[in-house]
């Protein structure tokens, strides 16, 4: 299935209804699940989390997230007291189970999440080690979700479920039924003042802008940042409180526009996102599907806006093929041609090296007269 079809809801509610059906007769040993769910990017383990933690709030059960980029002493000592359902990344998950702070010999509930995705960033490996140490698949439930079903993913599915019940959404439908799509043409030096231009004359509450490479990721967010707009950055390498940080800034709207790279986007479930904005289309044609779907979610409206340069038409081909439609190009209106205003500050590390000269010398920039205690 697709994004924004409800996947995390389907296995976090059957998860959660067959636990409440079928209570536990004794109490379960600490750091021994009876749920397990898997997923690729601590941004979308924290979601799921937390949509877990929304939806047991009446019950006692508890939900916990295993992800790198966190203290690992801190998760660990979390894991010393009895734990439900935990939703993980592999390879921490796979740290605690080799370190036997963490034991799935008593899964009952396996959940498989975004595992196209998994097998591109060469996870299997660490998932093929976590299933073997849960329980036999004819002594457990797996629910293995994809957004696509390549060969590699249908001999996955064969060799982890044991007489599965498929059930696919076409991608096509999700994509283009709630998404208006616009590719507009154009030189790779007119990008920038496009997307200006778009965030400066559209009703652009909240916008993702998806970029392919991390270092153009960091570039393209600071010139934002100069011009003057609330930005936040979300890439690989961003640290996890960061991470939480900035979303948080995004859902409450102090932050208008993220941009961010495909590996970290992935993760974002962030209501009433009204434009995604692909400054490059992606190598792979699913990521293009999987961008689109942060709009558009749960049957509300959204728009997609592709800056479609002579390097990015090479893709075009194989995200139609992918869609089952073709896709219109078109020139940008003039009024995204307009010229733009000349950034109204520096970058955003000249203004943290100004910050903390600021913070030593007093408000006023005169040497502090507080005295350390």
């Amino acid at each position: 299935a697709q994004t924004g079809t409800g996947k995390t809801a389907a296995f976090l509610v059957s998860l959660i209804t067959f636990h409440l059906e079928n209570p536990e007769e004794r109490s379960r040993a600490p750091g021994v699940p009876f749920g397990l769910i898997i997923a690729p990017t601590r941004e979308l383990v924290m979601q799921i989390a937390a949509d877990a933690e929304s939806l047991t709030q009446f019950t006692d059960l508890r939900v916990m997230a295993v992800v790198g980029g966190i203290d690992y002493e801190k998760q660990k000592k979390q894991l010393t007291t009895p734990v439900d359902i935990v939703v993980a990344t592999p390879g921490r998950l796979l740290d605690f189970c080799r370190s036997d702070v963490l034991k799935l010999n008593q899964v009952e509930m396996l959940v498989i999440d975004e595992a196209d995705r998994m097998l591109n960033m060469g996870f299997i490996p660490d998932v093929k080690a976590i299933i073997q140490r849960c329980p036999r698949k004819e002594r457990r439930q797996t629910q293995l979700f994809s957004a696509t079903f390549s060969e590699d993913i249908k001999r996955l599915a064969a060799r982890w479920t044991l007489d599965p019940v498929r059930i696919e959404i076409a991608p096509e439908k999700v994509a283009t039924d709630t998404v208006t799509q616009k590719l507009f043409l154009t030189a790779e030096d007119d990008k920038f003042l496009v997307l200006c231009n778009l965030i400066d004359s559209e009703d652009l509450d909240k916008v993702i802008i998806f970029v392919n490479r991390r270092d153009a990721t960091r570039r393209l967010e600071d010139r934002l940042y100069r011009q003057g707009y609330a930005t936040g950055l979300l890439t690989g390498e961003v640290t996890q409180k960061k991470r939480v940080k900035t979303l948080e800034g995004f859902k409450s709207g102090e932050l208008k526009v993220l941009v961010a790279t495909d590996v970290a986007g992935r993760g974002i479930h962030v209501d009433n996102i009204t434009h995604v904005v692909n400054y490059n289309l992606p190598e792979d044609p699913e990521d293009y599907v999987h961008r689109i779907g942060r709009t558009g979610r749960a049957g509300a409206d959204g728009t997609s806006v592709s800056l479609i340069c002579e390097n990015d038409a090479f893709m075009l081909g194989s995200i139609e093929t992918l869609l089952g439609q073709p896709l219109v190009c078109e020139h940008p209106p003039e009024n995204l041609l307009q010229a733009t205003k000349a950034p109204v500050r520096g970058s955003r590390k000249q203004d943290l090296i100004q910050s903390g000269n600021d913070s030593k010398h007093g408000r006023r920039g005169k040497p502090s007269t507080h005295r350390r205690r």
